[in-house]
């Protein structure tokens, strides 16, 4: 392989990889914008699942606790 193939494949290696990388960087600024722009929705998605959550965990602990009052109520 001659002098001059190598440099141009090296050159062509080279300039792939900066391409690779500045296309990556465009991908994440686009996606931070997105995400930017969906904060509030995520927020209130993030805040009525744990509501949700909330209400789950009330019913299951008055679940228990009617169980708890029928046992006493057998004895």
């Amino acid at each position: 392989m001659d002098w001059i193939q190598f440099i141009v494949f090296f050159v062509g290696v080279f300039g792939l990889f900066i391409w690779n990388r500045a296309e990556g960087r465009s991908d994440a600024r686009h996606m931070d914008n997105k995400i930017d722009a969906n904060r509030n929705v995520i927020l209130e998605v993030h805040k009525e699942t744990n509501a949700l959550i909330q209400v789950i965990r009330d019913d299951m602990k008055d679940f228990h606790y009617r169980l708890l009052e029928i046992e006493k109520a057998r004895k």
